[in-house]
């Protein structure tokens, strides 16, 4: 008698190897996992720790059960640093570019392993992030779906669709003049300063340009979009998206969101540098509202001048902080000569550096942070809005100047520090808009507002994900979908 089980969903996920694009991609497997699913994720050798120590907690917690296969990763080859497998390990300094350029040569190249491993494992899906620029072409050759994961939301990419689509950036007299989106709702301003170059190069020579154009352009030809976004923060963006560019999509996030326990949010990516026992004891110490979490990212570089900058500029506005510095900075001497001359010792008591990773998400929930100053990657966004906190907007490159406009424009709940100009490394923040902007979120005229639409928005992030919630039920209705196919 011939068998009627119906074969369980296989989805595979093949994330770009960077922190903020694996980190969610973990969760995504987490709630598919969740759900029934039988999920794998692709990674390389260095990478894998990442994932196995918190698939392990999964298991254990959950009984839900994620695969990693692991695929060699030809740095050498391209001439990067043996190891170096991770955008966030990509050598600083004046051959930074280049070696950028190298590690999205080795990205390229990781086709053929990948076609092996769809080919062995017979996936019904492949979730791939957006630099695999050939992801679509390694699925249809199995015949299988693939999807797009957007590291971002809906706004950050209906901006540039709709600029390549209109290009009105070719109709402005100066670099530094504004000019709206057209087609897209809200009057959303920019200035060419703010957009990458590949959205603005005509130069055939310039590989990087051509590898992002080809990225975005990929991109969009995928079967569907996956955002870690919820519906309700950006309704008319999300229409746009689906409506007017005609794309599939659906919104499951904030995917972070399924970590519950106290270690899955406190070894998110990393295990922390500081006691996260001890940096929670040291905010309860604090009255509601009153501290400022300064954080900029894994990938941004700040000269010694900038830092000082931004020291000068949180110690000025009298608010009590966290400031997260990624990298314990030093000169060739051993000294912190970043930081003011007695700097520590007046902000003690008042201020916590932490050097290194951070606890993110648990410092972010604590009932004491009343804001947070961010680079406006879609990670730390996000959470900054599931935590419910207004938000000062220090934008770096990528996406994150259409991140901060939707923070500061569309959504109301933050305050840009004025950074007028994308950069690969760090900012030109002054410590005078530094001092105003945090006190424009935690003690200004519009600061309680602010403080009330981002609750809002909160409680609206974990009523998506719950059952019945927007999120909940895009995630459902794509796994239905992927498995009637």
């Amino acid at each position: 008698m011939m068998s009627t089980e119906i074969p369980q969903l296989h989805v595979m996920f093949l994330p770009f190897l960077g922190l903020g694009h694996m980190i969610p991609t973990l969760d995504m497997a987490k709630l598919f996992g969740a759900r029934g699913v039988k999920t794998t994720i692709v990674t390389t050798p260095v990478n894998s720790p990442i994932f196995s120590k918190a698939i392990q907690r999964i298991s254990k917690d959950l009984g839900v059960q994620i695969g990693i296969k692991i695929i060699n990763f030809p740095c050498v080859e391209v001439g990067l640093p043996d190891g170096c497998e991770n955008v966030d390990t990509i050598p600083k300094g004046e051959t930074s570019m280049e070696m950028t350029i190298n590690f999205f040569k080795a990205v390229s190249m990781l086709q053929e392993s990948v076609e092996q491993l769809l080919s062995e494992c017979k996936p019904n899906c492949l979730v791939a992030d957006m630099f695999f620029t050939w992801a679509n072409e390694s699925a249809s050759k199995f015949g299988i779906p693939r999807l797009f994961f957007n590291g971002s939301c809906s706004f950050s990419l209906c901006v540039p669709a709709a600029c390549m689509i209109h290009e009105p950036h070719k109709h402005v007299s100066s670099d530094s003049e504004l000019f709206v989106v057209p087609g897209l709702p809200g009057d959303i301003k920019f200035t060419r300063k703010q957009f990458p170059e590949f959205m603005l190069s005509n130069d055939d020579n310039n590989g990087f340009a051509k590898l992002l154009k080809k990225t975005n352009e990929e991109d969009l030809k995928s079967y569907g979009i996956v955002f870690n976004s919820f519906y309700e923060l950006e309704p008319t963006y999300a229409d746009y998206c689906r409506n007017v560019l005609g794309k599939k999509a659906w919104h499951i996030g904030p995917v972070g969101l399924c970590n519950r326990n106290f270690e899955d949010k406190a070894w998110r990516g990393k295990q922390s540098s500081i006691d996260e026992h001890e940096c929670l004891k040291w905010l309860s110490s604090k009255k509601p509202d009153s501290v400022v979490y300064i954080c900029f990212g894994t990938l941004a570089e700040f000269s010694f001048a900038q830092l000082m900058e931004i020291a000068l500029g949180i110690e000025a506005s009298g608010q009590d902080f966290i400031w997260v510095v990624r990298k314990n900075k030093k000169d060739e001497d051993g000294n912190e000569d970043w930081l003011p001359e007695g700097f520590e010792k007046r902000i003690e008591g008042k201020g916590l550096i932490i050097r290194g990773w951070a606890p993110q998400v648990l410092i972010l929930e604590h009932e004491s942070i009343g804001g947070m100053v961010t680079h406006c990657g879609w990670n730390s966004t996000l959470e900054g809005v599931t935590a419910g906190v207004p938000m000062v907007t220090c934008p770096l490159f990528a996406d994150q100047f259409y991140n901060e406009k939707l923070v500061t424009q569309v959504l109301k709940i933050g305050v840009s520090v004025g950074v007028e100009e994308m950069r690969n490394m760090g900012v030109s923040a002054k410590r005078e808009a530094i001092e105003k902007a945090l006190k424009e979120i935690m003690v200004g005229d519009e600061a309680e507002e602010m403080k009330k639409r981002a609750k809002s928005l909160g409680l609206m992030a974990r009523r998506a994900v719950e059952d019945g919630g927007s999120s909940c039920s895009d995630l459902n209705a794509l796994i239905q979908e992927l498995s009637s196919m």
